[in-house]
């Protein structure tokens, strides 16, 4: 009898497949060491809840008795949740890179040996019966199976050549590197080469946000401000797929937040899943944005998306839930698409026309004979149309669309997964700091908060972090990404509200990312700590992905904090990083937007502002230097009333009237006593560092 072992997990992926008649085992020792003892491959299969394509391949063959039995029989059959498990998800991914010749995706489907773990056989879904140039399932697991007893010569020396790649991969160039702007430029030049002129976005169908490549946008035009010729083709490619996105169905135009990608280059029809990863970093963006040009969209949708965050992903513990599936009721989409007939319904005669000829209703159907919400037309462009009053317009559309959502809100909602992981939290807790800020909403700087103060208690323990929450049962050790974006997203949060016992949990989380995860030999930071499960490759990612390479963000986190506290060993631990990735950073610049930033700021320091004084009197210190978008700020306003400070804060004393330390990198000014005379230091451009380009 086949026996399932994963009842116990805490994953909602590994629960979704706990009566599946595949013998599944969790990733484990006991089930590693079996596969030695009986000679048998290891069938792993790794996936997420949210996966539309997981949950068609489980249905066709997962849950399928005939299929199953051939799993039982020829392999050790393992089942991962990849966000709970990103090391193992890293190394078999980049094996089907290597392997393949193309990226991978989920579910990946991975055949191991069982002696060294490593995959002979990579690919990602695979139809119960032929179709579409695709083989069945079953004869692949036969063929593979097959080919593992009769070749095994063929599979140790592909698995030889295997190990060495990826070794390359991580491996250092030797002599001394020199560090310059020249990727920067070199970035800026291939975004605008893959930009989509007519859409926005880059490249072709299906279209992902891509947030660092955005985020680098801003900030080089950022960077050329005081130039004599701005690069406004910069801002302008940003700030058009910011409002390309905002407009489409690939965001929820009645409920707020984005969905994963759009399945076309119109960013109209999405792959529904709504993950927190993508979320964090486009709320950031958006309030970013708003910051820049004071569009009315761009508020619209950073208010919407933070307020769908806390209504709907946020746990009464505090943390941010992960994804909300694609599916509802077994069919994609289903929670979001309408018929023109049920929108009429609920709509008045008045508000009908508006909405419909905003939203497309009065076209033909863009989703398996329905609509998704797909935004043609604005406001402005709706009242010249219908010659309505704008005022009416828009108060029409807003009205309309509550209606709709309250309609809405009696369907079957799409599966959500209620893990609770530290480096996604870390992701949104950013992005809701910057958009409180920007928005001067103390909500969203709470829900933050609220989201820290839950990883503190629950997901730090022992001067460590671990991973992942969920049931009650905070597990796994945590990852580079856990620690990295945690330290930049308190470094965020601290600007918004400042509270002591977060930089001490800031300072904790560096000392253990130097301690338990560098390369003290090549620089940079590996995936995993010196004291974690030992895999057969341990990673030192250096690209982003769909989410910032943690390479990246722990060098420009660091670098933040180690001008903060006057602290050299955090700068210098970044330097050693951006030198490490060097032959990465200057092939690819623009595959690797993350590490760009911490170039960037490697070579052109950021202005770090410390205000001390009274509580109230601080605020209107502190609004002045956050009033315009300048990324290369960092501002602290510490009440006088804190006294316990480390570092370089200890001389940051309040007097008895407000004051501003001003530093560029570790170049310090005489502080600033006056308000006025703050007003004219930020309204002159000339204090801001110089461009990169």
């Amino acid at each position: 009898m086949p026996q399932n072992r994963l009842q116990q997990e805490t994953s909602p992926y590994l629960l979704q497949h706990a009566d599946n008649p595949v013998d599944w085992w969790p990733w484990c020792e006991e089930a590693l060491t079996l596969a030695r003892q009986q000679n048998r491959p290891i069938l792993l299969s790794i996936g997420y809840s949210a996966c539309h394509w997981c949950h068609v391949m489980a249905h066709e063959s997962f849950e399928d008795p005939a299929t199953a039995e051939v799993m039982n029989r020829l392999y050790i059959n393992i089942k991962v949740d990849r966000e709970e498990r990103p090391d193992l998800d890293k190394i078999y991914q980049s094996a089907h890179h290597l392997l393949n010749r193309r990226a991978g995706g989920w579910p990946l489907t991975a055949m191991l040996t069982p002696d060294d773990l490593i995959p002979f056989f990579v690919g990602t879904y695979f139809p119960k019966t032929p179709r579409h140039n695709m083989p069945a399932f079953v004869d692949v697991l036969q063929q593979v199976v097959n080919f593992y007893h009769e070749h095994h010569d063929e599979i140790l020396k592909q698995n030889d050549s295997l190990t060495h790649a990826l070794q390359q991969g991580i491996t250092a160039s030797t002599g001394s590197t020199s560090l310059n702007p020249a990727p920067l430029d070199q970035a800026r030049r291939e975004l605008g080469k893959n930009y989509d002129k007519d859409y926005a976005g880059f490249g072709a169908a299906p279209k992902f946000p891509h947030p660092t490549s955005l985020e680098r946008l801003l900030r080089h035009w950022s960077a050329t401000q005081h130039q004599e010729t701005p690069d406004t083709t910069a801002q302008n490619m940003a700030m058009h797929t910011l409002r390309g996105m905002a407009m489409g169905g690939i965001y929820d135009q009645i409920g707020g937040g984005f969905c994963r990608y759009s399945v076309d280059e119109m960013w109209m029809i999405p792959h529904f899943e709504k993950m927190l990863y993508d979320n964090g970093p486009l709320l950031a963006l958006y309030a970013d944005a708003w910051s820049i040009n004071k569009e009315p969209i761009f508020k619209q949708i950073t208010q919407e998306t933070a307020e769908w965050v806390i209504r709907e992903m946020q746990s009464p513990e505090g943390g941010y839930y992960s994804t909300l599936d694609a599916d509802s009721e077994g069919e994609e989409g289903r929670f979001y698409v309408w018929t023109p007939d049920e929108v009429k319904s609920v709509l008045t005669d008045k508000e009908y026309p508006v909405f419909a000829a905003s939203y497309g209703l009065d076209r033909d159907a863009n989703f398996e004979g329905q609509w998704h919400l797909h935004r043609y037309k604005s406001a402005e462009q709706v009242s010249e149309k219908l010659k309505l009053d704008i005022d009416l317009t828009s108060d029409l559309l807003l009205t309309a669309k509550q209606k709709l959502f309250n309609v809405r809100k009696q369907r079957i909602h799409p599966g959500r997964d209620e893990k609770i992981l530290t480096s996604w939290n870390a992701l949104m807790i950013k992005g809701m700091a910057i958009a409180g800020r920007r928005l001067q909403r103390a909500d969203f700087i709470t829900s933050a908060e609220q989201a820290l103060d839950f990883i503190h208690d629950t997901l730090y323990q022992d001067g460590r972090l671990l991973a992942c929450y969920k049931d009650g049962q905070a597990r796994l050790s945590a990852y580079l990404d856990d620690y990295a974006f945690l330290i930049d997203a308190i470094l965020e949060l601290l600007q918004s509200h400042w509270q002591t016992k977060n930089l001490f949990l800031a300072i904790s989380l560096a000392d253990s990312l130097l301690e338990h995860f560098e390369d003290k030999e090549q620089g940079g930071f590996y995936f995993t700590a010196d004291d974690h499960e030992q895999l057969y490759h341990r990673p030192k990612p250096y690209s982003d992905e769909s989410i910032p390479a943690g390479n990246g963000i722990a060098a420009y986190a660091l670098q933040r904090l180690g001008y903060l506290l006057g602290e050299q060993r955090y700068i210098d631990a970044a330097e050693r990083t951006l030198k490490s990735a060097w032959p990465h950073i200057s092939h690819i610049p623009y595959a690797h937007c993350a590490l760009l930033l911490a170039l960037e700021e490697n070579l052109y320091p950021p202005t770090t502002v410390i205000i001390r004084g009274s509580q109230n009197e601080i605020i209107d210190w502190q609004s002045i230097c956050q009033a315009s978008y300048q990324p290369r700020l960092q501002t602290y306003a510490i009440p006088d009333t804190i006294t316990d400070l480390p570092g370089l804060l200890t001389e940051r004393k309040p007097e008895a009237h407000p004051l501003a330390y001003l530093c560029t990198g570790t170049t310090c000014q005489p502080p600033v006593h006056d308000l006025k005379s703050l007003a004219t230091l930020f309204n002159d451009k000339s204090h801001q560092l110089e461009p990169s380009t």
